[in-house]
């Protein structure tokens, strides 16, 4: 991974065999960013996706492997309860099918590995936002 700030962004270049979400995490730690939103685009060989499932207030994952294009990656990171960089992020991916059909897959992103490479942009805030835990749905929302 090779990173370039130029204005008040990080330019990513994401190498094979590294995981997409990992990274980030790494340069918003070492760059000290609590707060910012990211985007990317980028070829990956396995990625877990989620779904989150109010009934049973639980992420159901979802991995895939094989060649897939990341054609939208988009997320938010905001400082955590113990003042890190806590990232959400959700994808799309495409691939051919078994009939050389383009298909998707879309959802809540835990974990994509880059195949060729991984283009990511993060553009920092200018203040800190944090998340809480809400109690209807009970997952992480920001607080304001």
């Amino acid at each position: 991974m090779e990173y370039k700030k130029m204005e008040n962004e990080l330019y990513l270049r994401i190498d094979p065999g590294e995981d997409v979400m990992e990274i980030i995490k790494n340069v918003c730690e070492r760059e000290k960013i609590l707060t910012a939103y990211f985007q990317g685009i980028g070829a990956c060989g396995n990625v877990i996706l989620s779904t989150y499932c109010p009934e049973t207030k639980k992420f159901i994952e979802h991995p895939y492997t094989g060649m897939l294009e990341m054609v939208s990656l988009m997320g938010n990171i905001t400082k955590n309860s113990t003042a890190e960089p806590s990232l959400h992020a959700h994808a799309v991916f495409s691939y051919l099918s078994e009939n050389n059909e383009v298909q998707t897959i879309a959802g809540h992103m835990l974990k994509a590995v880059i195949s060729y490479t991984g283009e990511i942009i993060i553009r920092p805030a200018s203040e800190t936002i944090e998340h809480r835990t809400d109690i209807v749905p009970e997952i992480n929302v920001w607080k304001f």
